[in-house]
């Protein structure tokens, strides 16, 4: 329970932004206020940290400027594309760089002994994979929304959120996993 809670709280400035910016231009430029002060506060607290942290702030305060200061429209139309996007380009690069973003959450409840372990460095090559991959994917489905193809509007958002929920039971599930097999094989039963 205890991980779930880290990771909602690891994208609460998103969740947020998720949840707040429903249905209005109104919702849309509060949401991008509070999730830009929320990464600010979280940063500034070491509550949030990592790749997530800046890709937040740095989406979040074009995101405020643009639409919220300058009402720019182009990007409040095309926001579930931009919002994912760069999540899913910010997830790949960590990757490219062979430093995948959950090794940041990984190692808070991980031996400092294990974090140079290519075995726990794989396990958060998988996990930032994952959310990698269901960014990119969102990306698309946003752009899909956007552009009314084929899927109804819900479908796309029930598509987005079973994503989201499947990854994040994977995110918590997949280290426990490997965990007992690497137990099995160290220990096996005669």
């Amino acid at each position: 329970m205890l991980s779930f809670l880290k990771l909602v709280l690891a994208f609460a400035p998103w969740l947020s932004f998720l949840v707040i910016a429903q249905g209005s231009l109104l919702r849309l430029k509060l949401g991008l206020v509070v999730a830009l002060v929320l990464s600010v506060v979280m940063g500034v607290s070491r509550l949030h940290r990592g790749v997530i942290l800046w890709t937040g702030l740095i989406f979040f305060t074009y995101a405020t400027v643009a639409v919220a200061l300058l009402n720019d429209m182009w990007t409040a139309r095309h926001m579930g594309v931009l919002a994912n996007g760069a999540l899913a380009l910010a997830s790949w690069l960590t990757i490219a760089l062979r430093k995948p973003f959950s090794l940041d959450y990984a190692r808070e409840h991980t031996d400092p002994s294990l974090w140079n372990n290519q075995a726990f460095i794989r396990t958060n090559v998988v996990i930032t994979s994952a959310w990698a991959l269901v960014f990119t994917v969102n990306t698309v489905l946003a752009w899909g929304k956007m552009a009314q193809f084929i899927l109804p509007e819900w479908g796309y958002e029930v598509t987005s959120y079973f994503l989201l929920i499947v990854t994040a039971a994977l995110t918590i599930w997949y280290p426990i996993h490997r965990r007992r097999i690497q137990e099995t094989e160290a220990h096996p039963v005669a």
